[in-house]
């Protein structure tokens, strides 16, 4: 399909753009510590602009290092030693035709105190954030004239680095936000209290960033349009705000929305559909005539060019596909749209910097790590030699394609009549339909890379044998952990997998599912529609390893259900219409009604075929599941790593 719209050319301001994509800002953590703009964090962008992305706006660029850190591994603009290699950033982004904007930022009250080094956080008003919970000091007159000062610098900065622009973080409830919203801004001064006075503190930036950088210097303003909370911005009160930027002449609206204490709607899981935002953007863009740039949890193209031809935005801000594929515009472009890498809404990128690491990104292994993984860095010296992958899971379909990309020939076994492993029980739940896609865009990559797949066989040492390989790569899966506890093995108790896979079927009974994972509680879910459901976990919380946002909105649809979930309990004994437990503190028993009981509890290395294939090859290598059990994500950094220098 052509995209027409999406790929006609632009015009921010007097800047013009080859195409209507935008990578919005994203934190993800690659910049230096100290705040310069890193080798990975330049070759991180370089590649989406290498991808064919029209704009890249950077992640969060602070303007203080004292009040004004957002995030550990941040880039700053707070003095020209850092125009050196901001220079070689933007270099980089334009010798691919791309155009880069510096987004300016300053955390205000949606910073903890332990990272910055223990200092209070500075708001308009005292008024904490319902997140982060510390009571921010409220900044002076003379301290608010500071900061106004200290983003024009930033600009400078910017311009001098060779940006094609800037955008000022004016969402999400950072700073520049509170000074605007009548929820966070209670001042008396001339900062605060009525419309005109709230706008003040921008106001002054654009105003100065005008005087120091031109005219022709693009200013893109970035804003919540609707705050999600009460007594925060909704809007009626944004499109009064971006009437007032326009007329203030900044050159384009960047439509986000939400801020920390509604943080589920700007950084969405995949519980939601593309069209959530749609409404907010629409009515910014019909009250204004600059461009508006506007996130609408876009992941194929199709849905950018409707976005276009619907007349919701201007330029379409495609944020975590990039992440997940920085091929994804030129795949757009080019016809390769079954071979687009999207976004599945994990939030694993978010999870991880949010603790304070760089971000990882499930189904891309290589994000933020472009340096060691990226194509010039991949030794093509298979020389034609064959290499064994048995097993088409996520991480055996990795491993082959990698292998592929260094020329090896592959051959991939396959015991099931179809690709996909577990990933075929993973996209059962409800909104898991991009686990499928996931499946269908590694098998794309298997065809087009040349693999020989080999369904329906499980390989033996003779079959490998057979092909003379170089080496094997092992990636069966394990199986499911049965847990010694009497009872386990009577008829009326089935694993987790016999569910999704419709192996098996119930209605109107009393389950009790073991175990509080990922797995359980989808299971659960599945169940929950025609059943009596309860989930027993064993340690204090339920669905561990999910982003905090993912696991309450799993929860709460769960308990809207009817699931009733106990924690801290420790199964002892499966019985005949009940089952018991054990209290992991103080052992006391409980028994849980229960006609039928679902195992949950995770999968184990299948270490005999391992052992098996070990005793008659030199080089075998194990990845995912047969290696060590975890999630989607870590699967496929092994098999990806590990198939590099194979």
């Amino acid at each position: 399909m052509q995209y027409l719209k999406l790929f006609s050319r632009g015009k921010i301001g007097s800047l013009e753009l080859k195409n209507r994509i935008v990578m919005p800002p994203i934190g993800v953590g690659f910049a230096a510590a100290n705040g310069e703009a890193s080798d990975e964090c330049i070759r991180y962008y370089e590649e989406r602009a290498k991808g064919g992305c029209g704009l890249i706006i950077t992640e969060i660029t602070r303007i203080d290092d004292e009040t004004g850190i957002g995030q550990l591994w941040q880039l700053s603009a707070t003095h020209a030693r850092y125009v050196q290699r901001l220079i070689k950033l933007a270099d980089a982004v334009h010798r691919h035709d791309s155009k880069i904007f510096l987004q300016l930022h300053h955390a205000g009250r949606e910073i903890a105190s332990r990272f910055m080094d223990g200092r209070q956080q500075v708001a308009p008003s005292p008024i904490p954030c319902g997140v982060i919970k510390e009571m921010p000091r409220e900044l002076t007159t003379d301290e608010c004239e500071e900061l106004v000062k200290k983003f024009i610098e930033g600009a400078v900065i910017a311009k001098r680095s060779g940006m094609d622009g800037i955008e000022l973080h004016a969402a999400h409830g950072y700073l520049i936000n509170q000074f605007m919203s009548s929820y966070s801004n209670k001042r008396a001064d001339k900062y605060g209290g009525d419309f005109e006075n709230r706008m003040r503190f921008i106001a002054e930036i654009i105003t100065g960033v005008r005087r120091t950088c031109g005219h022709h210097f693009p200013i893109c303003v970035r804003i919540s349009a609707d705050e999600f909370i009460e007594g925060g911005l909704k809007i009626g009160d944004s499109v009064k705000i971006a009437k007032y930027l326009e007329n203030k002449g900044v050159d384009a609206i960047d439509v986000s929305c939400g801020t920390y204490e509604s943080g589920y709607t700007n950084i969405e899981s995949y519980f939601y559909s593309e069209s959530f935002k749609k409404p907010l953007a629409k009515a910014v863009r019909q009250s204004v005539k600059i461009p508006v740039i506007a996130v609408s949890l876009v992941k194929h193209p199709v849905d950018g060019e409707r976005l276009l031809e619907e007349g919701v935005t201007d330029f379409v801000a495609v944020g975590r596909g990039h992440l997940a594929d920085p091929q994804w515009a030129n795949k757009s472009q080019y016809g390769k749209e079954d071979l687009i890498r999207k976004c599945i809404g994990c939030m694993s990128c978010i999870k991880t910097t949010m603790g304070g690491r760089p971000a990882i990104c499930t189904v891309n292994p290589c994000l933020g790590r472009e340096t060691i993984y990226g194509g010039d860095k991949l030794v093509r010296n298979g020389d034609g030699r064959t290499a064994a992958v048995i097993g088409g899971g996520p991480a055996g379909m990795q491993a082959a394609y990698t292998l592929s990309k260094r020329n090896f020939k592959v051959v991939l076994f396959e015991k099931e009549a179809r690709l996909g492993g577990t990933l075929n029980l993973a996209d059962k739940p409800p909104h898991k339909e991009l686990i499928t896609e996931l499946i269908e865009t590694q098998k794309n990559e298997l065809k087009t890379a040349g693999v020989e797949v080999r369904l329906n066989t499980k390989a033996t040492v003779d079959d490998v044998k057979a092909l003379n390989p170089y080496g094997v790569i092992i990636a069966a899966g394990g199986s499911p952990i049965v847990p010694n506890i009497p009872g386990v093995n009577k008829d009326w108790v089935c694993k987790a997998e016999d569910v999704l896979a419709d192996r098996v079927s119930f209605n109107g009974r009393k389950i009790l599912v073991i175990g509080g994972g990922v797995t359980g509680l989808e299971t659960a879910e599945i169940l929950s529609a025609d059943n009596e459901v309860t989930i027993a976990e064993m340690t204090n919380y339920v669905g561990s390893v999910l982003y905090p946002i993912v696991r309450i909105e799993l929860v709460k649809r769960l308990k809207d259900s009817g699931v009733k979930i106990i924690t801290g309990q420790a199964v002892s004994e499966i019985g005949e219409g009940a089952v018991m437990l054990r209290d992991s503190k103080s052992g006391l028993s409980l028994e849980v009604k229960a006609d039928q009981v679902v195992l949950a509890v995770g999968v184990r290395p299948n270490s005999e075929l391992t052992e098996e294939f070990r005793s008659f090859f030199d080089k075998v290598i194990t990845v995912g599941d047969s290696s060590v059990s975890g999630q989607i994500a870590d699967a496929m950094k092994e098999a990806n790593d590990k198939a590099f220098v194979f």
